[in-house]
């Protein structure tokens, strides 16, 4: 990677971070590391904090069951669509002004969804939320790399990658503890704080860099092809579990995709000025690393989605509690991702890569191995070794991806990244959440039936499932026995965790499959142009 930034101008009056001593703050690795880290946290802890609010939204705002789902899917599918087209920007007009960008828009749109007074204006706020979460993540990933010399690159990405860890994992716990004590407006009011001292630090910290071979244009035609065909592909998995895969809407969409897609390949190779250049799958690496963390996220995401249902409803604990017991894996990766940074400084990624899928492969299959009966000691450790096991693949691949790119290129490549994850996430979700759903529908029955309960009448067979499916035991009538009350509940979730099951052992078949794809992985060697400062 080369590092032939130009230094700033010399002034005659000293620049804005300057230190006491003389000597300028902006620019200085470390500190653009915390500057950037901040940032990003709010979209980490958005991720999960606003599950826990859900309930409360609904009730407060006497939302339907449709449209406080688009509170959550309106703002994945707005960061998934934008994301690449984020990076371009970044890459065309300075990834400093971009993250300051991001940052004001995410905290004044979190400001207005903690005023807004119907979901309809909660949803509009979380869609514009999505799209300046899109800009902030893809220009963070080109600051540090402008920033920081080869050497050091992957020990700053593993404590960002840590940052992001611990910011995913904390949501649920601070989400539940400020829904249960203060109010729902109080998980957003949370990123104004958080989003000022973003902009402060941006503004006195980050030095904006570039490649002097920057884009000078936008691939418009490109940039409406790939946003299409985005979200096409997002929508379509998101509603594919509630309408069937088989569905005709279903796979317009999905088809859709898959043409828009190749409409869009085909055009790349046309434009002036492509979006996405097609060179930068030429390299082996960096595309098995684009493929390495979409199968890592389907994996995670989409097996990890569970967990939450299954703490909760199973083991009947508080989302604060369930938060808890996810510490032994938040601490694994908040411990892990600077300690993987530093193994691929000086091994490489690949034996990191491999040897953390491997790992997470372990503790999918170990996962599977749970009953409605497990103690906290076992599933401790497979959640030790699940934070372990992807904190290097985290790590790993996104410098992969970012330390192949050429640095003209750094931030379309940061959104490549961040949109592998959202899609991977995505559809890892809904096809490990269908095979769940089938296995639930198709056991239940008979663990029903062998708890020695009645037969369930045909009107509610339907109801009884979709609640299995969360591992939600039916409300029992009054004066049931409660003999009969445990029946229920086992009977519920046996069958829930026969379907988790079978969740975690298909994901740790495509975690594994994700390890042999890491052989193909190695460090970043492009070299950028002459940098210029704007």
């Amino acid at each position: 990677m080369s590092q032939s930034l130009t230094k700033s101008a010399e002034a005659d009056t000293p620049p804005s971070g300057t230190s006491p001593g003389g000597r300028s703050l902006q620019g200085h690795p470390w500190l653009t590391l915390l500057t950037v880290a901040v940032g990003v946290m709010m979209v980490a802890l958005d991720g999960t904090i606003v599950a826990i609010a859900n309930p409360v939204i609904q009730a407060d705002l006497n939302a339907a069951p449709s449209e406080i789902q688009w509170v959550t899917s309106g703002y994945l599918l707005a960061l998934a669509v934008f994301l690449i087209t984020a990076g371009k920007i970044g890459d065309r007009f300075g990834h400093k002004s971009t993250f300051l960008v991001g940052a004001v828009g995410f905290a004044a749109t979190s400001a207005a969804i903690g005023f807004a007074g119907n979901i309809q204006t909660v949803i509009a706020c979380r869609v514009l939320q999505g799209l300046f979460g899109a800009l902030l993540q893809p220009a963070a990933l080109g600051l540090l790399r402008g920033a920081f010399p080869a050497e050091k690159l992957n020990m700053a990405i593993g404590i960002w990658g840590g940052v992001i860890g611990a910011s995913t994992a904390a949501g649920p716990i601070v989400g539940g503890l400020l829904v249960e004590h203060v109010s729902w407006e109080s998980v957003f009011f949370i990123n104004i704080p958080v989003g000022l001292l973003a902009l402060g630090l941006g503004l006195w910290i980050l030095k904006d860099v570039r490649a002097e071979n920057a884009a000078r244009s936008f691939d418009v035609p490109g940039i409406v092809l790939l946003s299409v065909a985005m979200f096409a592909l997002v929508f379509g998995i998101i509603k594919a579990p509630e309408w069937g895969w088989g569905d005709a809407s279903t796979l317009l969409l999905l088809g859709g995709a898959v043409v828009l897609m190749v409409l869009f390949a085909l055009w790349q190779g046309k434009a002036r000025e492509p979006l996405v250049p097609l060179a930068l799958f030429r390299s082996v690496p960096l595309s098995a690393g684009v493929l390495l963390m979409a199968l890592m996220a389907f994996s995670f995401f989409g097996a990890i989605f569970f967990v939450t249902f299954y703490l909760q409803n199973v083991h009947g604990m508080t989302p604060v509690q369930a938060g808890v017991h996810l510490l032994p894996m938040t601490a694994m990766m908040i411990v892990g991702s600077p300690v993987a940074g530093l193994a691929i400084g000086k091994l490489g990624p690949r034996v990191p890569i491999v040897a953390g899928m491997l790992i997470t492969t372990v503790a999918m299959f170990g996962m599977s191995t749970l009953d409605a009966g497990s103690g906290n000691g076992v599933m401790a450790l497979w959640f030790v070794l699940m934070g372990l096991g992807i904190s290097p693949v985290m790590v790993g691949a996104t410098e992969v991806i970012v330390g192949n790119a050429p640095m003209e290129l750094s931030g379309v490549a940061g959104g490549l990244q961040q949109s592998a994850m959202q899609v991977g996430g995505s559809l890892g979700t809904a096809v490990l959440g269908a095979l769940m759903a089938a296995r639930v529908t198709d056991v239940l029955p008979g663990n029903w039936a062998g708890a020695g309960l009645p037969p369930v009448e045909p009107g509610q067979a339907e109801g009884l499932s979709q609640a299995a499916q969360l591992g939600i035991a039916p409300p029992a009538p009054a004066g049931t026995p409660q003999q009969v009350v445990d029946a229920m509940a086992g009977a519920v979730h046996d069958s829930f965790v026969s379907g988790m099951s079978l969740a975690f052992a298909v994901a740790s078949v495509v975690a594994f499959a994700a390890a042999v794809l890491g052989l193909l992985t190695r460090r970043g060697t492009t070299e950028a142009g002459p940098a210029v400062h704007i």
